[in-house]
């Protein structure tokens, strides 16, 4: 018996391998989607650093960038507050060490002619998103003034953007 069915599933084997076999193919489809909204970044910021200074008796000037991402085509305003220095205002800001202060101006321009705040439409950056970072300089000024007791003065500015 086991001769019988040896030839048998041979056949069997044999067939399939040069037969093949029908195939039914369906298909479908789907859709892909994401929604974009205007939205923007502050993707990175940096120390304006004033250095080393002695006696303040002529202006100090120095620089900083901050980079802003949006997406394309977003309008936005980036504006910069007074700072935590006790009567500062965004014309005139205030770094601290104990009781002292150091007086100083940041502007949008290198002239240093444009002050820069944080009203929307009077002293801040307008700009339009590309939907890559954007990068910005902010133009720092010490003013000469009296110069108070040796030590560290630092601010904390906080920028705004408004889209």
């Amino acid at each position: 018996m086991t001769q019988e069915i040896f030839p048998t599933i041979l056949a069997v084997i044999a067939f399939s391998a040069t037969a093949p076999l029908a195939q039914t193919v369906t298909t479908d489809s789907f859709d892909v989607r994401i929604t974009i909204v205007a939205e923007c970044e502050i993707t990175s910021t940096e120390t304006l650093d004033f250095g080393t200074q002695g006696v303040l008796g002529t202006d100090v000037d120095a620089t900083a960038t901050m980079e802003v991402t949006c997406t394309d085509t977003t309008p936005y305003d980036i504006g910069l507050n007074e700072g935590l220095g006790a009567g500062a205002t965004t014309s005139v800001r205030q770094m601290t060490s104990g009781g002292e202060t150091i007086a100083y101006a940041l502007f949008q321009d290198a002239g240093r002619v444009t002050n820069w705040g944080n009203a929307v439409g009077a002293d801040t950056q307008p700009a339009t998103g590309t939907g890559d970072a954007q990068s910005f300089t902010v133009f720092g000024r010490v003013l000469a003034q009296a110069t108070p007791a040796p030590g560290t003065y630092t601010d904390t500015v906080t920028v705004t953007v408004t889209y």
